[in-house]
């Protein structure tokens, strides 16, 4: 057993060491203690995380941020540059020149969007207004390179400790904003679309809308047997979040009353994971989520229990203390509309933080690192020039046996519009992904 001595134990440090060792690490076989005798005489591994050694333990500096309560400005000292970057920097006499576990925190409470920030068109946290992006390390997963090296050197310490191998997955999760392009959309909202492209000279996409709604051309969006494909293709297993919200200016999919669009998220059901994706307009009306939920459920007669917000609007903690409410167990939430990378530091996924209470909640969740429409609407990439960036971010993953989690939409994959061009986009990342998979993999074991 591995035993952590800290001069006193604090929800917050008992909440990351948790979050380092047993999420990070699938290590559970250590204890925290207050007692200096009993670590002292304790002659198993050991490391004392303290302001100063004990004796000539194997130590790491602790700069006091654990140990605190509340939320105030913080000067982060920060070294290195992008992948080497580390936060709390110091000049103890320590093992490590940095404090890994209160930057590791700092990073995956998101403490600085606690703090004063500006926020974008839609009232979020922005990539540009946070550390990572300023200082070039929102590409890195550096919190899942701190914890990696931690652990190496714990390792090569401690013959007797052995840390799991964690597997590095692939994990494809669609956000279903819009089920069809034309149908199922309601008399009054198809004529108008009629009447708009005739007003606008707009005769292709009228004609293309009148082949979809007279069943002589596939709906663009249908790209559902696409994704089911790739889905038996990487042995994947997808989660699809449905808008099933009220109609609103930023909320616009079928209507949930609709048979056809009841019937394709059944269907999908059957052979996929399903979760809510909370309407835009849920965040100011405090009982849209509740019924959102009880909706999809009623829908695919089972508990729903995983989450992520359209629009990825995320208030903290509010929108996710209102998710543990709801008895959400899941949120797949964590990433930056306008930039690739890690808005928590990680690829892997860990239970949220309280900071406005000082509490673990009930919430484990997963960041993404690569979206769609980041790429295409954001970053105004051409497909190639996608595939690419994407493959920075797979090889960072792979790097550090974490986790890519890929947010998709069914209409990205129509080769439609604005998406021309990018229906091969996923199965080039999918592809890649595994082949680098499988490289890591045969040459750990030779």
């Amino acid at each position: 057993m591995l035993l952590i001595y800290l001069p006193k134990i604090t929800s917050r440090n008992r909440y990351c060491l948790n979050t380092v060792f047993k999420h990070f690490l699938a290590f559970s076989n250590y204890s925290l203690t207050e007692d200096k005798k009993q670590f002292s005489e304790y002659s198993g591994p050991k490391f004392s995380y303290a302001k100063r050694p004990i004796n000539d333990e194997f130590f790491i500096y602790a700069n006091g941020l654990l140990e605190e309560r509340g939320i105030k400005e913080y000067d982060v000292p920060i070294d290195g540059n992008e992948k080497s970057t580390i936060l709390f920097s110091h000049q103890q006499e320590s093992e490590l020149n940095y404090d890994p576990f209160a930057a590791t925190f700092y990073m995956i409470s998101r403490y600085e969007e606690y703090l004063p920030h500006r926020r974008d068109l839609y009232d979020r946290f922005d990539a540009k207004a946070s550390m990572a992006f300023n200082n070039g390390f929102i590409e890195y997963a550096v919190v899942d390179r701190w914890v990696k090296e931690l652990a190496g050197m714990l390792d090569k310490r401690f013959n007797e400790l052995s840390f799991p191998k964690n597997k590095i997955e692939t994990l494809l999760t669609i956000d279903i904003d819009n089920a069809y392009a034309y149908k199922e959309k309601g008399l009054i909202r198809t004529m108008g679309s009629l009447l708009k492209y005739l007003l606008a000279f707009r005769f292709y996409d009228f004609l293309r809308q009148m082949k979809v709604l007279l069943k002589f051309e596939k709906d663009p969006f249908d790209t559902y047997n696409l994704l089911r494909n790739l889905q038996k293709r990487f042995y994947l297993k997808p989660i699809y979040f449905f808008l099933v919200g009220d109609y609103g200016l930023n909320d616009k999919n079928i209507s949930p009353q609709n048979r056809n669009f009841q019937s394709l998220i059944k269907s999908i059901a059957d052979f996929a994971e399903v979760g809510i994706h909370p309407s835009f307009g849920s965040n100011t009306h405090k009982n849209r989520l509740d019924r959102e939920i009880k909706r999809l459920q009623r829908i695919v007669k089972r508990d729903i229990k995983k989450s992520r917000q359209h629009f990825l609007k995320l208030i903290l903690p509010e929108t996710y203390r209102r998710l543990v409410e709801a008895d959400i167990a899941e949120d797949y939430t964590m990433g930056f509309a306008s930039s690739l990378g890690f808005r928590a530091g990680t690829s892997k996924p860990f239970p949220f933080y309280d900071l406005d209470e000082e509490y673990e909640l009930n919430l484990l969740v997963y960041p993404f690192s690569i979206m769609d429409a980041t790429l295409n609407y954001y970053l105004h990439l051409k497909p190639l020039d996608a595939i690419d960036r994407c493959k920075k971010i797979v090889d960072e993953i792979i790097e550090v046996d974490g986790k890519l989690v890929l947010l998709w939409h069914n209409e990205s994959l129509s080769d439609n519009k604005e998406w021309k061009g990018w229906s091969n986009v996923l199965e080039e990342i999918l592809e890649y992904s595994e082949k680098q998979k499988t490289k890591t993999n045969t040459n750990a074991k030779s």
